[in-house]
């Protein structure tokens, strides 16, 4: 059986209201009914039952008949949610589009002749050490790091200038490859410094938003530029747009480069397909929390082969780095508690992940989820051997 709960939820962060949400699962499941019978099987006030029928045919959800008793009927997944779909490609598209304008600016600021062309200078390749150590040391409100995993080897040879900068409560950042997260050189990394993972680097840093000194991995060479209010503001944006959808890593600090890898495919997994399985599972009316499973199977990730206690653990991860939420298990009693602090369903892919496993290992599940507007989400999961 189609878990329509988890479904509604998931139809409210797609912009549906909650009303909305209940009227389309509750069409989906009983086809063509009455305006009373949607009220029953929605569990919908009667009042509100008509003015969201007309608000899901305004979004073209649902098509209302003009006899009476009215008839509703609604519109195909695949259809109704067509244009959603398109919205997210279209998001995604105008975050690339970005990314290549703030390189363009990036390029051209380099260009630039007159009095900025007096503002740059060459580092040598033994030199670019010194330099960046005393660059660090003399920011005044901020670093800003950008490295991969050349750059990041250059960076760990500066933990005492970061250590000294980051007791002075400057907000120092960085941004590093995903495939360095539990490396060697991550680890070598000082406290204190708030560290975020991205397929998109290079080996930048900005001090104070205005100072860029940039290094050339393939021969050390450095480049530095002083006061460029056109170039540094530039690559401030680039590394803010960056990091706001970069990955948090502190709470992958304490695990292996193998453990973290895992997690970090995993949410690189949920955050490219999630929206496509859930969509897919209502149009199909598959169980989302199977299809969870497969979709991470067909991605190379086997979570059958985990321990009770490893998925927890790695769940809770995941939720702390998506969600500032967490997971934990009650041996005592036998129940797992999901927390997210973010509401509109954030929590769903991953208690769909930890539901599939449950029954994959043969565990009966009762679940009962809350959602409160100014605290967040919490489900509970009460678990037995079948």
């Amino acid at each position: 059986m189609v878990n329509e709960h988890s479904l509604t939820v998931s139809l409210e962060e797609f912009g549906l209201s909650k009303y909305e949400a209940q009227a389309y699962v509750a069409l989906i499941s009983k086809g063509t009914i009455s305006a009373s019978e949607l009220a029953y099987y929605s569990d919908l006030p009667r009042t509100k039952v008509y003015p969201t029928l007309i608000k899901l045919e305004n979004k073209k959800l649902a098509i209302i008949s003009k006899s009476k008793p009215i008839m509703c009927t609604a519109i195909a997944p695949e259809d109704a949610f067509d244009s959603i779909i398109h919205e997210q490609i279209n998001k995604v598209n105008a975050m690339n589009g970005l990314v290549s304008e703030l390189k363009k600016a990036s390029e051209e600021s380099r260009k630039t002749r007159g009095s900025e062309e007096k503002r740059y200078y060459q580092i040598s390749a033994n030199n670019v050490l010194n330099q960046l150590k005393i660059m660090i040391e003399g920011a005044k409100s901020s670093v800003q790091i950008a490295v991969d995993q050349w750059g990041l080897g250059l960076v760990s040879e500066c933990k005492d200038s970061l250590v000294s900068v980051i007791r002075r409560n400057l907000d120092v950042k960085m941004i590093i490859p995903s495939t360095l997260i539990g490396s060697e050189a991550y680890r070598k990394l000082p406290d204190g410094l708030k560290i975020r993972a991205s397929d998109i680097v290079q080996n930048c840093f900005i001090f104070d938003e205005t100072e860029v000194l940039l290094i050339n991995d393939e021969n050390g060479k450095g480049a530095n530029f002083s006061s460029t209010e056109i170039l540094g503001n530039n690559q401030s944006r680039l590394f803010a747009n960056i990091w706001k959808n970069a990955i948090r890593t502190e709470c992958l600090a304490d695990m292996t480069k193998t453990e973290s890898q895992e997690i970090y495919k995993i949410i690189k997994t949920i955050n490219e397909n999630a929206l496509n399985h859930v969509l897919g599972s209502v149009i199909v009316s598959k169980k989302l929390d199977i299809e969870m499973m497969k979709l991470l199977e067909k991605n190379g990730i086997n979570l059958k082969t985990k321990s009770l206690e490893e998925i927890i653990e790695m769940m809770d991860a995941a939720m702390q780095i998506m969600c500032s939420g967490h997971v934990n298990f009650d041996e005592n009693s036998k129940s797992i508690t999901i927390e997210s602090k973010l509401n509109s369903g954030h929590s769903l892919p991953w208690i769909s992940i930890l539901e599939g496993y449950l029954q994959k290992k043969g565990y009966k599940t009762r679940m009962i989820f809350q959602n409160n507007s100014n605290k967040g989400e919490k489900t509970h999961i009460k678990i037995s051997k079948n």
